[in-house]
This record gives C-alpha cells, sequence and structure tokens, in this order.
C-alpha cells in the first residue's frame, strides 16, 4: 500500500466532479450511475458521493463491503449496484443498504434472488461474468430483470443486446470510454474515469534545485540542472511527465521517498511541481508508465493530504 507525503497535495475540485457528471446525463439521455469504486478512484468515496449525489440516479461500488463502510444510502439516497463477484450470499446487508448485487452463477441467483440481483454477462472480459449461453437459467434463477456486460469495446456491448436485448430487461454496458457510441449507452451508462476529468490536481514543491555536476542519483543519470522532491516509488510516483513551475518537464529517478525533477535556470526551492492536472493528464502519464489512465489517476490521488472544494467540501 502506498504511502502519503506530508508534502504533497491532492486537490479535488467536487464541483467539477459534479458537472462532469451532469454533462454526461444531458450528452448521454440516460441515467447515470457514477462508478465510486475503489474509493472513488482514490479521491474518497465519502466527499464524492455527496457531491454527486444530486445529479446521478445511483451509484457502482465493487462489492457490498464499499458501499457499506462508505454508508451510502443513508448519506446519499440513492442506491448501488456491487458490479464485483458477491462477497455475501445472505440478502438482509443488500437489502439493508439498498446494494442490488451483481450474479452470475444460478447458485448466486437463488440465494441472492430477494435483493433483485442483476445478471453480469462475460461478452469478452472473461472475468467474474456469466457465460452467454447460461444467461437464460440465471436470469430464471433470480427472477432478474437487469443485466449488464463489462465491455471495453462497442462490440461487446452489441453482444450483450444480441444475446438479451428485446426481451424487456434493463440493459447497460457503456463506462468511460463507450459513452460518445449512442449505440453503447442503452438504458444506462456507468462512467468512472469521466467523472473525474479535470478535477484533480497533485502537486508538491521542489525541496532543492541544483546544478548537476557528473553522474547524479541511484541511476547516475545526466542533466545540466535537477531539483529534488519529497516524493517517491512508497508513494505511487514512478518515472514520467510533470510541471516545474508551468513548464513541462520530467520526473527523473524515482527513490523511495523522494524523486529527482529535471529543472532549469530560475528554477528555485519552494516552486511548484505538478504530477497531475490537466497537463500532465493521466491519458499522458499512463502512457509514459505504461498502464491504464485509471490506474496513474488511482496511485497520484494517493500521493498526499487530500483538500476538496466546491459541492460539499468536506471529509
Amino acid at each position: 500500500m502506498s504511502l502519503r507525503s506530508h508534502h504533497a497535495l491532492v486537490a479535488i475540485d467536487l464541483g467539477r466532479i459534479r458537472a462532469n457528471a451532469a454533462a454526461i446525463r444531458g450528452r448521454t439521455g440516460v441515467p447515470v450511475w457514477a462508478v465510486v469504486k475503489a474509493d472513488a478512484y482514490g479521491l474518497g468515496i465519502g466527499p464524492v458521493a455527496r457531491a454527486l449525489a444530486g445529479v446521478v440516479d445511483g451509484f457502482c461500488v465493487f462489492d457490498l463491503a464499499e458501499a457499506v463502510e462508505a454508508d451510502l444510502w443513508r448519506t446519499t439516497g440513492k442506491p448501488a449496484i456491487a458490479i464485483g463477484p458477491p462477497s455475501s450470499f445472505d440478502p438482509a446487508p443488500y437489502l439493508e443498504h439498498h446494494v442490488r448485487p451483481a450474479v452470475h452463477t444460478v447458485e448466486q441467483a437463488k440465494g441472492l434472488s430477494r435483493a433483485r440481483p442483476i445478471l453480469c454477462v462475460d461478452t469478452g472480459m472473461q472475468r467474474f461474468a456469466c457465460p452467454p449461453e447460461q444467461a437464460d437459467e440465471v436470469l430464471r434463477a433470480g427472477e432478474i430483470d437487469e443485466a449488464f456486460t463489462h465491455a471495453a469495446t462497442a462490440q461487446q456491448a452489441h453482444r450483450l443486446v444480441e444475446r438479451l436485448g428485446g426481451r424487456g430487461l434493463r440493459l447497460h454496458a457503456a463506462a468511460s470510454s463507450l459513452l460518445d457510441d449512442p449505440a453503447c449507452r442503452l438504458d444506462a451508462v456507468r462512467p468512472g474515469l469521466a467523472l473525474y476529468h479535470g478535477a484533480v490536481r497533485v502537486s508538491v514543491p521542489l525541496f532543492e534545485v541544483r546544478q548537476t555536476r557528473g553522474p547524479a542519483g541511484y541511476t547516475a543519470f545526466a542533466a545540466p540542472r535537477h531539483g529534488v522532491i519529497p516524493v517517491g516509488y512508497a508513494h505511487g510516483l514512478r518515472p514520467g511527465p510533470c510541471l516545474v513551475n508551468g513548464r513541462p518537464s520530467r520526473i527523473i529517478e524515482t527513490g523511495m521517498q523522494s524523486a529527482y525533477v529535471q529543472t532549469e535556470a530560475g528554477d528555485r526551492s519552494g516552486d511548484p511541481v505538478v504530477l497531475l492536472g490537466d497537463v500532465p493528464a493521466p491519458e499522458q502519464i499512463a502512457a509514459s508508465w505504461g498502464t491504464s489512465p485509471h490506474e496513474a489517476l488511482l496511485r497520484l490521488a494517493g500521493v498526499g493530504r487530500r483538500q476538496y472544494r466546491g459541492v460539499q467540501a468536506r471529509v
């Protein structure tokens, strides 16, 4: 688990998150179920869910425990869907906390039928989902009226419709990457990353600035000038893009709790280094790290202390 640096600031604009959700609702014209799993991508499920409550139809969590720990129903008045595999076969806590479980086997559907389960259909992801040829049996077992799929492509969303469309079932498939495809919106959308676009800025001050004299750091890197920031791989940081004084720069090397940053003449101790923001965006960082924008956001959201502004800006 990553540590938080006391020197780094994770600024979260709840108003922007809410505005993003409202824009998605307006653009798609269907109900919006906001994905707030993994502590709202590391941004804090409580403040984020409260900010979103007035503009979304409900929330998507990974499992029942996330909804219970965040007390989502009591604090927002909105229901949730647990989109991961069921963690309990007792329907009582699902009913108490207004969470509908996703199921993918006959056993799960029967055991949780009182909790109004939702069928998760495998259209290509191949994880905790029902094979399409078994869907009818699971639907009957749980008296299910809703189905979804974890779709990474439009083709996968279309497979859900091909298999279960025209039966009066409520269907949904589109997460953030498919929101702009009208054919994938179906009866609801489940945005995650798209909710947080432009709403997060992670920054840390330069602690030192030096003219580099010969090979430096653990890797003996070469650079005309460098600075040091008090954030490292223990906090989730990796080498990659950043801004120094608003100028594109780069994290050259990361140590456990500090990192080397490329600097220029005029940069001084205390000047701001932006690790995540409009620039560099999660997509830019992900390309440098060789990972997904979701992981880049989640890792950097945990770098430092959180500071909220905008709608319901309280922890």
